[in-house]
């Protein structure tokens, strides 16, 4: 709905848009919030949702309720997290880099070369 739509603030996360005719008799919720709750953004978690479907109160594993402890903004902490991970994937990745992908790997049956196989064949 366009912001000048009164049906707006009933489609709208934030109540955004024309208020309702008092005689319409709508939503009234409208009108217990300060004009600063009417008029706020939406929060991070809000965004993520809307945008990515993606809910960080509910527990991807049990759908139980998950809460936020703790909120790391230190740009320094943010980098040595970052570093340490960055280096725990370099190790996975050097240790996976290692192995033989599984055509270039031995046989795991015996080969028609193998003398066992060959007294089969006589």
């Amino acid at each position: 709905f366009a912001p000048n739509s009164k049906h707006r603030v009933q489609v709208t996360p934030a109540k955004r848009g024309k208020k309702p005719d008092k005689s319409e008799g709508l939503d009234t919720n409208w009108r217990d919030k300060s004009p600063a709750e009417r008029h706020r953004a939406m929060t991070w978690m809000q965004r993520l949702k809307r945008v990515f479907n993606i809910d960080i109160e509910v527990c991807e594993h049990c759908g139980g309720h998950v809460k936020v402890i703790a909120s790391i903004e230190d740009p320094k902490v943010i980098e040595q997290i970052l570093k340490h991970l960055k280096q725990k994937t370099a190790k996975a990745n050097a240790a996976k880099q290692r192995e033989l992908p599984p055509e270039r790997a031995p046989p795991l049956t015996p080969s028609l070369f193998d003398p066992a196989q060959r007294r089969l064949c006589d």
